[in-house]
C-alpha cells in the first residue's frame, strides 16, 4: 500500500483517518459496552452514549475517559477509535494512548522485578498466553487480532496512515519497534484484504432481503 503524505505530516494522516472512517456509524448507545464486570467500565462509557457522531467528541472527554478504549464493545471501539486517533496526532491526549490498543498484542515486551527475595521475568504481549484458568489457549496476539478484525479495508488504511505517523514522530526505539510489529504481522495486510464498506454493506442489504421474506410485514 502505497503512502500518499508525508507519514509525519498531522493534518495529512488527520484527513486520512477522516477519509478511512466516513462511513463508519454508530452502533448505537445500548450497543457501546462490552465489559459488564463491575462498575468501571459502565462509568468509563457512559460519557460517550450522548454521541451519535464521533467527530463530536471534545478531547478532554476522549482524555478523561481513555479507559474507554478497554471498556468499549468491539463496535463501540470502531466507531469512537477515529476521534481518539484524530485527537492524538494534533497532539490533544495527555494521558490516552489509542495505539497501545492497535500494537500492544503483536509483539511481545517483558520486565525483570523482584518479589519477596525472588527475581521474576514478566512477559506480555505476543504469544504470551492470556489467562488460561480463563481463555484457555488464547494469547494476547488472537485476542487481539479478534478485535482488531472489526475495521473494514478502508478503516484499517486509516490505522495505517495513523500508525505510521507515529512511528515518524516516535522518540523511542521501542515504540517503533512495536508498530512496526503491528504493521508487518497484521495491519498492512488487513489494509489490503479485509472487507470493504461496499462489502459490509451489501452484506446488510442480503440480509434485509432474506428477513423481509420472512416477516413480509
Amino acid at each position: 500500500m502505497s503512502i500518499t503524505h508525508d507519514p509525519s505530516d498531522a493534518a495529512g494522516a488527520a484527513a486520512a483517518i477522516e477519509a478511512g472512517f466516513a462511513e463508519t456509524r454508530s452502533p448505537g448507545p445500548e450497543f457501546l459496552q462490552g465489559s459488564r464486570e463491575g462498575c468501571e467500565p459502565g462509568d468509563a462509557v457512559d460519557p460517550f452514549r450522548a454521541y451519535a457522531d464521533w467527530r463530536e467528541v471534545p478531547a478532554d472527554v476522549l482524555d478523561a475517559n481513555y479507559t474507554a478504549l478497554s471498556f468499549f464493545s468491539e463496535a463501540g471501539f470502531r466507531f469512537f477509535l477515529p476521534a481518539y486517533l484524530i485527537a492524538d496526532v494534533h497532539g490533544r491526549l495527555q494521558t490516552a494512548d489509542p495505539a497501545l490498543h492497535l500494537t500492544g498484542g503483536f509483539s511481545t515486551t517483558s520486565v525483570q522485578v523482584t518479589s519477596s527475595g525472588q527475581a521474576f521475568e514478566r512477559r506480555t504481549g505476543g504469544s504470551e498466553l492470556l489467562n488460561p484458568r480463563r481463555y484457555g489457549a488464547m494469547t494476547f496476539e488472537d485476542y487481539t487480532r479478534s478485535r482488531m478484525s472489526v475495521f473494514s479495508r478502508e478503516e484499517a488504511r486509516a490505522i495505517v496512515a495513523y500508525l505510521r505517523f507515529r512511528h515518524a514522530t516516535a522518540d523511542l526505539d521501542a515504540a517503533r519497534e512495536q508498530i512496526d510489529a503491528a504493521l508487518e504481522r497484521y495491519w498492512i495486510d488487513r489494509a489490503e484484504r479485509a472487507p470493504t464498506a461496499r462489502d459490509l454493506a451489501e452484506h446488510v442489504e442480503r440480509e434485509r432481503a432474506w428477513f423481509k421474506t420472512l416477516n413480509p410485514e
